[in-house]
């Protein structure tokens, strides 16, 4: 096998359009020959729509990303059809898994994953992968089981379960990340709004308890939504790249890589001993130490990007109403109606596409409210009418017929024209 050698974590946005180009520059590095790309399936294999993530993560990857991807095959013991049914991958799922040059897993269960795959051959094909050569995507779900103790996070903040950790895969000791790397995705998220969702839904208070219960050279590496740590086993450097940036936390002391950062691999290890990563990063990056989470103000406030772009159409929808262009306002709406298109194929399962439907129809419907008045301006439409009445009430005047001229300034004062009487002439203004 030859190519790349790369671990690849994603906080999330595995196939959001915006992640499109951090994919796309992943397989470049595989220069003309296009690899042979694997979709690991196993942490949603329980779902019911398995097979719809499948076929749209597939979609994603041919149409955004021009890559073909095909399906390992290897559900897990709850698969919906129980056929697929097996705590062992299949020997053509082991094959797709050992030939791969690429291998993407994503979004679904950490837990569900991890009691899959343990006990299993797949740890033990993902990390031959990465020693001897090869590309691992892990996101979201799938990310949280790369490090030696993986968050379960659904049992902690839907079923209630009290705070702990399990084994993970521990596919980053290897490597040299220390013996107790924990890797949390969706690191910046604000889903809560008035709660904290940081830290992939854990918050600042849970994530603490659960550092404490961490070994005392264990740390944290986190990766925000919709951004990439792409580490180059072989050039031992990792870039940054996407929207937002990695965070190095140990006992709740974080140091911030942004977007757009290169760093020695020993560095960011360094970091999380307490050595300032900025000290090993390339000259354009942009490491820098940040306050402990406690000591920032509360809450989390990032708006997802479809949710940022569906906002700020809005408002562009709205600003064109306002100034009663018509084009600019439809023109709004279409590039919502593509904006979701675009968001479509993310499998990443939340209610952010429904609420931007909702904002598509409504902002149809007040299209059509205005329509049904008119989005010209009424003072342009009036306008030959009035200025007519204005040189007959100047007529009227002129031959001194008093009562005839204020008849007519009352008639037009009536219909909500006021009218103004200067120096230079009279000019007028509708009432609201």
């Amino acid at each position: 096998m030859s190519g790349p050698r790369l671990l690849v974590i994603m906080g999330s946005g595995e196939t959001a359009p915006t992640m499109v180009t951090p994919h796309r520059e992943i397989v470049a590095r595989f220069g003309a020959r296009p690899p042979h790309a694997v979709l690991l399936d196993t942490p949603y294999g329980f779902q019911e729509n398995a097979d719809e993530i499948s076929q749209r993560t597939v979609d994603y990857f041919a149409q955004r990303v021009q890559l073909a991807i095909e399906v390992a095959g290897f559900p897990g013991p709850l698969a919906a059809d129980p056929r697929e049914r097996s705590t062992q991958p299949s020997a053509a799922a082991l094959a797709r898994l050992r030939t791969a040059d690429f291998v993407f897993s994503g979004p679904g269960s950490p837990t569900y994953a991890l009691s899959t795959w343990r006990g299993s051959t797949v740890g033990e094909a993902l990390a031959d992968k990465l020693a001897r050569g090869g590309v691992v995507v892990f996101s979201s779900a799938a990310a949280v089981t790369v490090g030696r103790f993986s968050l379960p996070v659904y049992e902690i903040y839907k079923v209630g379960h009290p705070i702990h950790w399990l084994d993970g895969l521990d596919l980053l000791t290897p490597l040299g990340f220390g013996a107790h790397c924990v890797v949390i995705p969706h690191f910046d998220n604000a889903e809560g709004g008035t709660h904290d969702t940081r830290f992939c839904y854990m918050g600042e208070r849970r994530l603490h308890a659960l550092e404490e219960m961490l070994p005392e050279d264990a740390w944290v590496l986190g990766v925000d939504e919709h951004t990439a740590l792409v580490v180059d086993l072989d050039a031992g450097e990792a870039a940054v790249s996407g929207r937002g940036a990695v965070t190095v936390r140990r006992r709740s002391v974080s140091e911030r890589i942004d977007a757009g950062s290169r760093i020695a691999v020993t560095a960011l290890i360094a970091a999380s001993r307490g050595a300032k990563a900025a000290a090993g990063a390339a000259p354009s990056s942009a490491a820098h130490a940040t306050p402990a989470p406690e000591a920032t103000a509360g809450v989390g406030t990032a708006r997802s990007p479809l949710i940022g772009e569906v906002t700020r159409l809005e408002q562009s929808f709205t600003d064109a109403l306002a100034a009663r262009r018509a084009p600019e306002a439809a023109e709004a709406i279409l590039a919502l109606d593509r904006t979701i298109l675009e968001w479509s194929g993310d499998t990443l399962q939340t209610d952010e596409p429904d609420r931007a439907r909702a904002v598509l129809h409504s902002l149809v419907h007040r299209l059509g409210e205005s329509a049904a008045v008119g989005l010209r301006d009424p003072k342009e439409l009036l306008a030959p009418l009035v200025e007519r009445l204005i040189a007959l009430r100047a007529e009227l005047r002129a031959e001194r017929a008093w009562q005839l001229a204020d008849r007519l300034r009352d008639r037009v004062v009536a219909a909500g024209i006021e009218l103004h009487d200067t120096p230079q002439g009279t000019t007028w203004t509708l009432r609201e």
